[in-house]
């Protein structure tokens, strides 16, 4: 049996009994490599080394945390949460209620397409945003899993769609190095058509999320959550001008230097020099981000000794060029086949910008022998790196979700934000990269 379908089903199954994901990563990467012939010692070591490669991410979100801390008491998070409130109301109508709860997901997947972007802080607005949020979602009834699709889909399609910020990095730094550097004849005019498939078929899935399977109200536990008083906030116009020139300050040093811990740390510099985090209160605030984004970072550093693992079994390969054989010339069941096994390699791994790597160099000498062109070769490869992303218990995409949601105990890591996200955005796809694959 190949090491990879074992190391990724154990995780997959660990994680759904709600084993911590940090243990699931460590136990199946171990499992994992005794199968594929690696002795205990060879593969804790390996295990150990590989979790070097994720503390940079780590490093990352730290930073993003106390960015996003520092952001938060600026008072703009305030702002979205204390005009949503009033304007519920205490006797809102049903076509208001409708109203309300359209502007509320509206401004979240607004909040999660920035994040990747204009405000580069990834997923670190998510814990300050949605917690003071939460009553207001109860008083709408409105389904949190419909809440972690809305902000599933802003933080992946957008990085899958356009090349700025963290899209820069996965389209112009990652895809489109790995298949120049392979010997695919691509440049940075063909992403956005070769992926605009894949990424319609996610937006079809966020409509029957959104429309189908969570439109009816569902009750949650309004003693569980701390309601936020609009009376109680106040709001320094200051505090917002410092933040905006703090944000613009992140955003152009990120764009310049390449560098999402740079332009996070050089952010909260700003904040701190203005005034809105008081120098003796600076260390706190730089805890607290940290602390928020910890176990998050935790996964990302886990998985990062998981993937070591896995490459260093030589699983991987072994299992795309079985899948190769199996398939012979048969484009449309290739497609399909490397589509899938991207979905079960991005699954265990939890990143898609490190699947790419991984499954540049097999597919695209596999792609260039079927006889498939530049664009659906990217379509392929960037749709096969991507999958998972959105459904694996290790990625930020649903850890990000998990954080602020689950701030009064009431949504599941697995059960509202894996499996959600798997349905609506996996299964579209799978279908719409094959037919990209099928028509490019």
């Amino acid at each position: 049996m190949n090491p990879v379908v074992i190391a990724v089903s154990l995780m997959l199954v660990l994680s759904l009994l709600r084993i911590n994901v940090v243990i699931s990563l460590a136990l199946s990467a171990l499992v994992g490599g005794l199968v594929g012939g690696l002795s205990l010692t060879d593969t804790a070591k390996i295990f150990a080394d590989g979790l070097g490669g994720g503390a940079t991410i780590a490093l990352s979100y730290a930073m993003l945390g106390a960015f996003a801390v520092a952001i938060s008491r600026s008072g703009i998070t305030d702002l979205l949460a204390v005009r949503i409130i009033r304007a519920l109301g205490q006797n809102a109508s049903q076509g208001r209620v409708l109203w309300i709860k359209s502007v509320l997901l509206c401004a979240l997947l607004l909040a999660a397409v920035s994040s990747q972007n204009l405000i580069p802080i990834h997923i670190a607005f998510i814990p300050i945003l949605v917690p003071p949020l939460l009553h207001v979602m109860a008083q709408l009834k409105l389904d949190r899993r419909a809440v972690t699709c809305v902000l599933t889909f802003g933080l992946t399609a957008t990085y899958m769609m356009l090349p700025v910020g963290f899209g820069g990095i996965f389209l112009n730094n990652i895809l489109l190095a790995n298949l120049v550097e392979n010997g695919v004849e691509a440049t940075k005019g063909m992403l956005p058509m070769a992926m605009g498939i894949p990424v319609g078929g996610m937006f079809l899935g966020l409509l029957v999320a959104l429309f189908i399977s969570y439109r009816k109200p569902r009750q949650y536990d309004e003693s569980k959550i701390i309601a936020v008083e609009p009376e109680h906030i106040q709001i320094n116009p200051l505090h917002i001008f410092i933040a905006v020139i703090a944000i613009l300050s992140a955003l152009s040093l990120q764009l310049y230097s390449d560098s999402i811990i740079l332009g996070a740390m050089v952010g909260f510099i700003i904040f701190t020099m203005g005034g809105v985090i008081k120098f003796r209160e600076s260390q706190d605030a730089f805890t607290q981000g940290v602390k928020m984004m910890s176990m998050i970072g935790f996964i990302m550093i886990s998985a990062a000794g998981f993937a070591a693992v896995i490459k260093a079994t030589d699983g991987i390969g072994a299992l795309v060029q079985a899948v190769a054989d199996v398939l012979g010339d048969h484009k449309a069941l290739a497609a399909l086949a490397m589509l899938v096994v991207g979905l079960l390699i991005t699954m265990g791994i939890g990143s898609s910008f490190s699947t790419i790597p991984i499954i540049a160099p097999i597919y695209v000498p596999l792609c260039i022998s079927l006889g498939f062109s530049p664009l659906a070769t990217l379509a392929i490869i960037g749709t096969a790196g991507a999958l998972g992303d959105a459904g694996s218990p290790a990625s930020d995409s649903t850890l990000g979700p998990t954080s602020g949601l689950n701030a009064d105990g009431q949504h599941d890591h697995i059960w509202d934000s894996v499996v959600p996200t798997f349905l609506h955005y996996n299964i579209p796809l799978v279908g719409f990269g094959w037919l990209a694959a099928m028509v490019l």
